[in-house]
């Protein structure tokens, strides 16, 4: 059975969809089977994965709101290993669409119970706003990765979500784990960064991945050559970054297996 992590922040800007692709792709390379999905209007993952959003690709639109198979949508991409469930502007009206439907909140988590034991990883890129499509992210996701922008309300801001999280697991009876606070855009040159940094890992502890991920033009032109950092620029800060904090992840899975298993 696979483990479902949302990438979420309420706000934008924060790396969320870069996270997303390279996180992927850094797992796939570790030889471990991943979807991405897609939940963002903007559909940034989408075309950062070099997928096309033409008039016939089927979306986790069809999906949410025509309840469409979830493997008709599937993708796989140029990264061997790592699929796609795809997004495209359609997306936008889901909100509207699906307020009327029973469970309209764990529509995803059902949609994507039949293929959890097809990945070992699943990743949700969720939109920035707490909306029915993020709730559908979170309700279907076991965890959450949330980045965070090295700056001075980054505090703030990650404590408003852990508001939300906590909110989530009491309304809704779902467990909701942290499996890391990821320090993005971070700039070692700067004072603030490194304070802002000493700040989250004094406040959250172990909650904050080891792995910091660099400010970089390499990483931000990536997407728009439809490509991951490790397929775009395999030797860059960025990448290097990613490898690094897929193996946190991996490492975070199997100290959860041998607890499990103890």
């Amino acid at each position: 059975m696979s483990r479902v992590i949302a990438i979420t922040n309420q706000k934008g800007g924060v790396g969320k969809t870069t996270t997303a692709i390279n996180l992927a792709a850094a797992l796939a390379a570790s030889e471990v089977k991943v979807l991405l999905i897609d939940t963002d209007p903007q559909g940034n993952s989408t075309s950062g994965l070099g997928i096309a959003k033409t008039d016939g690709l089927q979306t986790i639109y069809q999906v949410l709101v025509d309840g469409s198979p979830v493997q008709d949508a599937i993708c796989h991409t140029e990264t061997p290993g790592l699929d796609l469930l795809p997004a495209d502007k359609n997306l936008i009206g889901a909100n509207l669409d699906l307020v009327g439907s029973d469970q309209r909140e764990t529509i995803l988590a059902t949609a994507i119970a039949g293929i959890r034991d097809q990945y070992q990883y699943i990743l949700i890129d969720c939109p920035p706003a707490l909306d029915l499509l993020t709730l559908n992210a979170l309700m279907a996701a076991d965890a959450v990765i949330i980045p965070i922008q090295c700056e001075f309300f980054a505090l703030e801001g990650v404590s408003g979500l852990m508001d939300t999280i906590d909110r989530i697991r009491d309304s809704f009876g779902h467990p909701l784990d942290i499996e890391g606070i990821l320090l993005t855009m971070y700039d070692e040159r700067t004072n603030l960064a490194r304070q802002v940094a000493a700040d989250l890992r004094e406040f959250f502890g172990s909650e904050v991945f080891r792995t910091v991920i660099p400010r970089s033009i390499r990483l931000a032109e990536a997407p728009s050559h439809g490509k991951s950092i490790l397929t775009y620029d395999p030797a860059s800060k960025g990448s290097e970054a990613y490898i690094q904090l897929a193996k946190e992840v991996l490492a975070n899975g199997q100290k959860r297996s041998e607890k499990s298993a103890g």
